[in-house]
This record gives C-alpha cells, structure tokens and sequence, in this order.
C-alpha cells in the first residue's frame, strides 16, 4: 500500500493562519480608518489592510522557512551530537530531550535499545536545511493570510459610507472568527462553542478598542 501524501499544511496550521489573517485585517482596517479619519474613503482602507496582509503574508512565509531550517539543523546536530558522544553522556542527552509522558513510562533497558539504535543510523549527506516542502508550506501560508482578508473586504467594494462599510466589514470577519474557531474546537477534539465563542470575542475585543479610538 503506498503512502498518504503529506499534506503541505496540517488542519491547525490552516486554522490558525486564517484566524491571523482575519485579526489582522480587524486591526488594520481599523487603526487605518482611525488615522485617516475617513480621508481618501473606502479606497484608503482597503488598500492598507490588503497592503498589511500582503506584507505580513510574506513575512510569515519566510517565518516559516526559517524556523523549520532551525529546527531541522537543530535536530541533525542532536543525532550527530548522539552518535559522537560516550554512551553515558550520550544516554543523559537523549533521556533529557525525551517527552516527559515517554520518559516517565520507558524502562531504562527500552531507553537503552532506543539510543543504541539511533546512534547506529547513517547520517544522511543529502541533507538541506531548506526542503521544497518548506517553500510549498511558505506559499500555502501566503496564500492563506491575504486571501483571509477578502470576505471582510468586499463591504468596501459596495458601500461608499466609511463607517458603514467598517461595521460591515468587522462583522464579516467576526462571523468567520466563529466558523474557524468552531472548526478548531472540532479539530481538537472538543465541543466548537468554546473556541467559536473565544475567536470572535477576540476579534469584538479588538472592533472594540477601534471604535473606542474613534475606527
């Protein structure tokens, strides 16, 4: 039977992009409407908070990319550092980087097999700190984040009123707050309501401190 494709983002990493994307449009439209006072019209804010998303997109893109390069070279110098140690010391590093659930439930001859077979696997000269995974990943992040910001921007596409178009716009996002914390409470798990409800009191949090600064 051959292998399931790995997926280029699992579900909550999906979740949680999409979940920053919208907290930021929340924020930018706002803060943008603040300080602009409504010059320039719908056209200002829309493109400010597509700009921010945009620019963040790509900063979490390559956020991406570099934490997995850091923690994949991280790891190969955790097993070379393995391989290369007295077994004593060798043992102490690898019982310390095991979770505490699996350290507190393997006996120590377990333990001791476990090291020894890693200490025996070849090191792999094709290494990269980068894979083309990390980039598809990068662009799936992208991707996620600015296309986050479409439904909550389309009341600026149709409603000239600034203020008008804001309320709409902060509802929008608020509801999909709802449907993609639902999802994470699913995807956990656990009953929806409770992280439906906790996304979209972030976000009435954040419309909140807006309208109070005058957004």
């Amino acid at each position: 039977m051959s292998d399931q494709p790995r997926p280029v983002l699992d579900p909550i990493d999906r979740l949680s992009e999409i979940i920053f994307g919208l907290l930021m449009a929340l924020s930018f439209t706002g803060t943008m409407s603040t300080v602009t006072g409504g010059e320039g019209g719908v056209n200002a804010v829309l493109a400010a908070a597509l700009g921010c998303n945009i620019a963040w997109g790509i900063v979490d893109g390559v956020m991406y990319v570099l934490t997995a390069a850091v923690e994949r070279v991280r790891r190969r110098g955790f097993l070379d550092a393995l391989r290369r140690e007295p077994l004593d010391r060798a043992r102490e590093m690898f019982l310390e980087n095991l979770p505490d659930d699996v350290r507190r439930v393997a006996s120590p001859k377990e333990t001791e097999a476990l090291l020894i077979r890693v200490r025996a696997l070849a090191s792999d000269p094709r290494h990269r700190a980068v894979t083309g995974h990390d980039v598809k990943a990068a662009f799936a992040i992208f991707l996620l984040v600015v296309t986050s910001t479409l439904p909550p921007s389309i009341p600026f596409l149709l409603i000239d009123d600034v203020a008008l178009a804001m309320r709409v716009s902060n509802g929008v996002a608020l509801v999909m707050l709802f449907a993609v914390g639902a999802r994470l409470g699913q995807y956990m798990g656990r009953s929806p309501w409770p992280m439906a409800f906790a996304m979209t009191a972030i976000g009435g949090v954040l419309v909140a401190v807006t309208i109070l600064f005058g957004g």
